[in-house]
Protein backbone atom coordinates (compact mmCIF):
# COMPACT_ATOMS: atom_id res chain seq x y z
CA UNK A 1 0.00 0.00 0.00
CA UNK A 2 1.84 2.98 -1.21
CA UNK A 3 0.12 5.40 1.81
CA UNK A 4 1.79 3.36 4.31
CA UNK A 5 4.73 5.77 5.84
CA UNK A 6 3.03 8.86 4.62
CA UNK A 7 0.95 11.70 5.87
CA UNK A 8 -2.03 11.47 3.47
CA UNK A 9 -5.52 12.99 3.53
CA UNK A 10 -8.50 10.46 3.30
CA UNK A 11 -11.52 10.08 3.51
CA UNK A 12 -14.04 8.82 6.11
CA UNK A 13 -16.44 6.21 4.50
CA UNK A 14 -18.24 4.12 7.53
CA UNK A 15 -18.48 4.04 11.46
CA UNK A 16 -17.72 0.58 13.44
CA UNK A 17 -17.19 -0.28 16.76
CA UNK A 18 -13.49 0.12 16.38
CA UNK A 19 -13.63 3.26 14.85
CA UNK A 20 -14.19 4.97 11.41
CA UNK A 21 -12.78 3.30 8.29
CA UNK A 22 -11.25 5.80 5.32
CA UNK A 23 -10.64 4.97 1.64
CA UNK A 24 -7.43 5.69 -0.31
CA UNK A 25 -7.12 6.25 -3.86
CA UNK A 26 -7.00 2.35 -4.68
CA UNK A 27 -10.28 1.90 -3.07
CA UNK A 28 -8.40 0.26 0.17
CA UNK A 29 -10.23 0.74 3.52
CA UNK A 30 -7.65 1.88 6.39
CA UNK A 31 -9.18 1.81 10.23
CA UNK A 32 -8.80 5.09 12.12
CA UNK A 33 -9.24 4.13 15.60
CA UNK A 34 -11.70 5.77 18.22
CA UNK A 35 -8.86 7.57 20.03
CA UNK A 36 -7.64 9.25 17.21
CA UNK A 37 -11.48 10.84 16.08
CA UNK A 38 -12.21 14.15 16.53
CA UNK A 39 -15.07 15.26 17.79
CA UNK A 40 -16.34 16.81 14.68
CA UNK A 41 -15.11 13.95 12.09
CA UNK A 42 -18.59 13.10 9.88
CA UNK A 43 -18.86 10.13 7.40
CA UNK A 44 -17.79 11.93 4.04
CA UNK A 45 -14.82 14.60 5.50
CA UNK A 46 -11.59 14.39 4.52
CA UNK A 47 -8.85 14.16 7.57
CA UNK A 48 -4.83 14.28 7.81
CA UNK A 49 -3.69 11.14 9.00
CA UNK A 50 -0.49 9.04 9.16
CA UNK A 51 0.03 5.57 7.79
CA UNK A 52 1.67 2.98 9.50
CA UNK A 53 1.54 -0.72 10.33
CA UNK A 54 0.29 -1.83 13.83
CA UNK A 55 1.35 -4.95 15.86
CA UNK A 56 -0.52 -7.65 13.08
CA UNK A 57 1.12 -5.77 10.53
CA UNK A 58 -2.25 -4.41 9.07
CA UNK A 59 -2.19 -0.92 7.72
CA UNK A 60 -3.67 1.62 9.93
CA UNK A 61 -4.34 5.55 10.62
CA UNK A 62 -3.54 7.62 13.32
CA UNK A 63 -3.66 12.06 14.02
CA UNK A 64 -0.55 11.67 15.81
CA UNK A 65 2.62 13.21 13.69
CA UNK A 66 5.63 11.04 13.66
CA UNK A 67 9.35 11.81 14.40
CA UNK A 68 10.19 10.34 11.31
CA UNK A 69 8.55 9.51 7.82
CA UNK A 70 9.44 7.06 5.35
CA UNK A 71 13.22 7.57 3.47
CA UNK A 72 13.81 10.00 6.80
CA UNK A 73 15.96 10.54 9.20
CA UNK A 74 15.53 11.54 12.96
CA UNK A 75 17.68 11.44 16.55
CA UNK A 76 15.64 8.86 18.21
CA UNK A 77 15.35 7.63 21.43
CA UNK A 78 15.61 3.85 21.76
CA UNK A 79 12.92 2.97 24.82
CA UNK A 80 13.59 -1.61 24.66
CA UNK A 81 15.85 -4.00 23.57
CA UNK A 82 14.91 -7.78 23.61
CA UNK A 83 15.94 -10.72 21.25
CA UNK A 84 14.09 -9.25 18.44
CA UNK A 85 15.97 -6.08 18.31
CA UNK A 86 15.90 -2.12 19.78
CA UNK A 87 12.89 -0.22 19.76
CA UNK A 88 12.47 3.58 19.32
CA UNK A 89 10.09 5.97 20.54
CA UNK A 90 9.07 7.51 16.81
CA UNK A 91 5.82 9.40 17.92
CA UNK A 92 3.30 6.71 17.20
CA UNK A 93 1.65 4.10 19.37
CA UNK A 94 3.98 1.14 18.41
CA UNK A 95 7.23 1.46 18.68
CA UNK A 96 9.80 0.87 15.75
CA UNK A 97 11.58 -1.73 15.61
CA UNK A 98 15.60 -1.51 14.32
CA UNK A 99 16.85 -5.23 13.93
CA UNK A 100 19.81 -6.43 15.13
CA UNK A 101 21.08 -6.81 12.02
CA UNK A 102 20.54 -3.14 11.03
CA UNK A 103 22.51 -1.68 13.66
CA UNK A 104 25.80 -0.26 12.71
CA UNK A 105 26.70 -0.56 16.76
CA UNK A 106 25.08 -2.44 19.06
CA UNK A 107 21.72 -0.35 20.47
CA UNK A 108 21.38 0.80 24.48
CA UNK A 109 18.07 1.46 25.72
CA UNK A 110 17.33 5.23 26.68
CA UNK A 111 20.60 6.15 23.94
CA UNK A 112 19.61 8.40 21.38
CA UNK A 113 20.79 6.97 17.77
CA UNK A 114 20.00 8.42 14.00
CA UNK A 115 17.59 6.49 12.75
CA UNK A 116 16.42 6.03 9.06
CA UNK A 117 13.11 4.71 8.18
CA UNK A 118 12.25 2.32 5.16
CA UNK A 119 9.64 -0.20 4.38
CA UNK A 120 10.04 -3.81 3.84
CA UNK A 121 8.75 -4.34 0.33
CA UNK A 122 8.13 -7.98 1.39
CA UNK A 123 6.14 -7.51 4.76
CA UNK A 124 4.93 -3.84 3.93
CA UNK A 125 6.62 -3.08 7.89
CA UNK A 126 8.06 -0.21 8.49
CA UNK A 127 11.81 -0.33 9.01
CA UNK A 128 14.33 1.40 11.16
CA UNK A 129 17.88 1.39 10.76
CA UNK A 130 21.16 3.08 11.78
CA UNK A 131 23.08 1.68 8.69
CA UNK A 132 21.49 4.67 6.91
CA UNK A 133 24.52 5.86 4.68
CA UNK A 134 23.83 2.82 1.99
CA UNK A 135 20.25 4.79 1.34
CA UNK A 136 21.89 8.46 0.76
CA UNK A 137 25.06 7.73 -0.93
CA UNK A 138 24.31 7.26 -4.26
CA UNK A 139 21.18 9.24 -4.49
CA UNK A 140 22.07 11.96 -7.39
CA UNK A 141 23.25 15.13 -6.11
CA UNK A 142 20.08 18.00 -7.48
CA UNK A 143 22.34 20.85 -5.68
CA UNK A 144 24.84 23.73 -6.98
CA UNK A 145 27.44 25.38 -4.74
CA UNK A 146 26.31 28.36 -2.64
CA UNK A 147 22.46 26.28 -2.23
CA UNK A 148 20.81 27.05 0.98
CA UNK A 149 20.23 23.75 2.34
CA UNK A 150 18.76 22.30 5.75
CA UNK A 151 21.45 19.87 7.44
CA UNK A 152 21.16 17.27 10.66
CA UNK A 153 24.24 16.35 12.49
CA UNK A 154 25.05 12.47 12.34
CA UNK A 155 28.49 12.25 13.49
CA UNK A 156 31.88 13.48 14.25
CA UNK A 157 35.48 13.34 13.04
CA UNK A 158 38.74 14.79 13.38
CA UNK A 159 38.51 17.18 11.03
CA UNK A 160 34.69 17.82 11.37
CA UNK A 161 31.21 16.70 11.79
CA UNK A 162 29.15 13.92 9.33
CA UNK A 163 25.98 15.73 8.28
CA UNK A 164 22.81 14.85 6.09
CA UNK A 165 22.06 17.34 3.84
CA UNK A 166 18.69 17.41 2.92
CA UNK A 167 17.42 14.20 4.40
CA UNK A 168 19.00 13.05 1.07
CA UNK A 169 22.84 13.09 0.89
CA UNK A 170 25.80 12.33 3.05
CA UNK A 171 28.29 15.23 3.74
CA UNK A 172 30.40 17.10 6.19
CA UNK A 173 31.43 20.83 8.02
CA UNK A 174 34.56 21.27 9.04
CA UNK A 175 35.55 22.21 12.62
CA UNK A 176 36.54 26.16 11.60
CA UNK A 177 33.24 26.65 9.65
CA UNK A 178 31.72 25.99 13.54
CA UNK A 179 31.77 28.49 16.37
CA UNK A 180 29.17 26.54 18.92
CA UNK A 181 28.78 23.16 20.67
CA UNK A 182 27.30 20.68 18.25
CA UNK A 183 25.71 17.78 18.62
CA UNK A 184 24.29 14.45 17.63
CA UNK A 185 21.09 15.54 15.90
CA UNK A 186 21.26 18.99 15.60
CA UNK A 187 19.84 20.66 12.80
CA UNK A 188 21.63 23.91 10.88
CA UNK A 189 20.93 26.01 8.33
CA UNK A 190 24.24 26.17 5.71
CA UNK A 191 25.25 26.86 2.34
CA UNK A 192 26.58 24.21 -0.44
CA UNK A 193 30.14 24.24 -0.52
CA UNK A 194 31.66 21.60 -2.64
CA UNK A 195 29.95 18.92 -4.29
CA UNK A 196 32.59 15.84 -4.23
CA UNK A 197 33.56 13.32 -6.56
CA UNK A 198 32.61 10.83 -3.81
CA UNK A 199 28.74 12.13 -4.16
CA UNK A 200 29.23 14.04 -0.32
CA UNK A 201 28.66 17.45 0.02
CA UNK A 202 30.53 19.70 1.95
CA UNK A 203 28.59 22.61 3.57
CA UNK A 204 29.42 26.10 5.47
CA UNK A 205 26.65 27.67 7.77
CA UNK A 206 27.88 31.45 6.10
CA UNK A 207 27.16 31.84 2.69
CA UNK A 208 29.71 34.73 2.38
CA UNK A 209 32.80 31.73 2.78
CA UNK A 210 31.71 30.78 -0.84
CA UNK A 211 33.81 32.22 -3.46
CA UNK A 212 32.20 33.43 -6.39
CA UNK A 213 34.89 31.48 -8.38
CA UNK A 214 34.51 28.44 -6.39
CA UNK A 215 30.86 28.43 -7.75
CA UNK A 216 31.62 29.27 -11.42
CA UNK A 217 33.94 26.21 -11.27
CA UNK A 218 31.72 23.91 -9.75
CA UNK A 219 28.99 24.67 -12.99
CA UNK A 220 31.72 24.24 -15.30
CA UNK A 221 32.69 20.72 -14.01
CA UNK A 222 28.50 20.19 -13.58
CA UNK A 223 28.66 21.40 -17.37
CA UNK A 224 31.09 18.91 -18.52
CA UNK A 225 29.64 15.93 -16.59
CA UNK A 226 26.03 17.17 -18.53
CA UNK A 227 28.03 16.78 -22.31
CA UNK A 228 29.73 13.68 -21.88
CA UNK A 229 33.23 15.09 -20.74
CA UNK A 230 33.54 17.64 -22.93
CA UNK A 231 32.53 21.16 -24.20
CA UNK A 232 33.80 23.30 -27.01
CA UNK A 233 35.01 25.76 -25.37
CA UNK A 234 38.26 27.10 -23.82
CA UNK A 235 40.58 30.07 -22.47
CA UNK A 236 41.19 30.88 -25.74
CA UNK A 237 37.50 31.73 -26.88
CA UNK A 238 35.98 34.57 -28.05
CA UNK A 239 34.69 36.30 -24.65
CA UNK A 240 31.20 36.92 -26.17
CA UNK A 241 31.03 32.78 -26.51
CA UNK A 242 32.64 31.93 -23.00
CA UNK A 243 29.31 35.04 -22.04
CA UNK A 244 26.71 33.01 -23.74
CA UNK A 245 27.45 29.59 -22.29
CA UNK A 246 28.45 31.09 -18.73
CA UNK A 247 27.13 34.60 -18.37
CA UNK A 248 30.39 35.39 -16.79
CA UNK A 249 33.66 37.32 -18.09
CA UNK A 250 36.28 35.95 -19.96
CA UNK A 251 38.48 36.99 -16.93
CA UNK A 252 36.56 34.71 -14.09
CA UNK A 253 35.82 32.24 -16.38
CA UNK A 254 39.76 31.52 -16.94
CA UNK A 255 40.48 31.69 -13.06
CA UNK A 256 37.59 29.28 -12.29
CA UNK A 257 38.82 26.59 -15.05
CA UNK A 258 42.70 27.35 -13.22
CA UNK A 259 41.08 25.84 -10.46
CA UNK A 260 39.67 22.98 -12.26
CA UNK A 261 43.00 22.44 -13.93
CA UNK A 262 45.11 22.66 -10.84
CA UNK A 263 43.00 20.59 -9.24
CA UNK A 264 43.35 17.89 -12.15
CA UNK A 265 39.95 17.50 -12.85
CA UNK A 266 40.13 19.18 -16.40
CA UNK A 267 42.53 19.32 -19.90
CA UNK A 268 42.47 22.78 -21.31
CA UNK A 269 43.19 22.55 -25.11
CA UNK A 270 42.85 25.12 -27.64
CA UNK A 271 38.96 24.57 -28.64
CA UNK A 272 37.82 22.47 -25.34
CA UNK A 273 37.78 21.72 -22.32
CA UNK A 274 37.55 18.31 -21.63
CA UNK A 275 37.59 16.05 -18.14
CA UNK A 276 40.72 14.21 -16.63
CA UNK A 277 39.45 10.23 -16.80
Amino acid sequence: MKEIGHTVELEAIKTTPQGIYLITDEQKEILLPNKYIPRNLEIGDKIEVFVYTDSEDRPIATTLIPKVKINQVALLKAVDVNDFGAFFDWGVEKHLLVPFAEQFVKVEKDKNYIIYLYKDEVTNRMVGTTKYSRFLKNNPIELSIGDKVNFMVSGQTDIGYKIIVEQKYLGMIYKNEVFKNVRLGDEFVGYVRTIREDNKIDVSLNSSSIDEIEILANKIYEKLLREKGSINISDKSNPDEIYQMFQVSKKAFKRAIGILYSNRKIEINPNSIVLVV
